[in-house]
């Protein structure tokens, strides 16, 4: 078994090692348009409806305290500051990790089992740069705009369940969540999911192309991916925010 502080510099090198790949050609451009397409289109879905019904339960849940305390009108910056500060790039990336995390683990690791790697890079083609950097870049591109999506899909699900209750108007409800809502609490929580898609595509790959386990391997690859992925997603997102407040002091509500 490996120990842990060796895997993480293991990782840590796969990962500069796909740094350095990405800023040299061949670009592999149609791999990686290729890649945002199965990891951001088909993720649209789960994200939209995750986003739609975390907001509706998040203004069910806060609605109750804040009428009593005769805060009702804040329901909807309660809404937008939540998710566009923390629950939205965090619920977000946890939740790529587990579908596209496990994919790549698994997918890769069973090119590798069934040595599809072996004749990629029998063809002369470097198949690190071929399979492994159009995922990461895919991973980091896709997960801002996933972030959004789920967002905004938060503040529909959050209107729709404050309307229901106070029968509130769109307009009102947008003019009240965009209120109090600074660049900095939008800008910087949104960027911080570049490193999420990162450290996604980067532990995915890692587990999956490094493999030896054969078709046992599989599995144990997909595993881990989401296994690990997630738990340095959670433990990464506590530096950035720590980070954001120092840079964007004003966003430290």
């Amino acid at each position: 078994m490996t120990n842990p502080i060796e895997l993480v510099g293991k990782v840590n090198l796969f990962g500069f090692r796909t740094v350095v790949d990405a800023a040299r050609k061949p670009f592999e451009v149609n791999q990686i348009l290729r890649q945002i397409t199965e990891i951001g289109t088909k993720s649209l879905l789960l994200v939209i409806a995750s986003g739609f019904a975390l907001g509706m339960v998040l203004t069910l849940h806060t609605r109750g305290t804040l009428v009593t305390f005769g805060a009702a009108a804040l329901i909807p910056t309660v809404q937008s500051l939540g998710f566009f500060v923390e629950i939205g790039p965090l619920v977000a990336a946890l939740l790529v990790a587990g579908r596209v995390g496990s994919g790549i683990g698994a997918v890769l690791a069973n090119m590798r089992a069934t040595e599809q790697i072996d004749g990629i890079e029998s063809l002369s083609i470097d198949s690190f740069k071929f399979l492994v950097v159009p995922r990461v870049i895919a991973c980091v591109v896709s997960m801002p705009l996933l972030t959004l999506f789920m967002d905004f899909a938060g503040l529909l699900g959050g209107f729709i369940s404050e309307h229901a209750s106070s029968g509130i108007s769109f307009s009102l409800f947008l003019s009240r969540a965009f209120m109090d809502l600074d660049w900095s609490n939008f800008i910087a929580p949104t960027a911080k999911t570049t490193v999420f898609g990162f450290i996604i595509g980067t532990v995915s790959s890692y587990f999956g192309y490094t493999t030896n386990d054969g078709a046992q391997g599989v599995g144990r690859a997909a595993t881990n991916s989401v296994v690990v992925s997630s738990l340095l997603i959670i433990l990464v997102d506590v530096i950035l925010v720590k980070c954001i407040f120092f840079l964007f002091p004003e966003s430290a509500l």
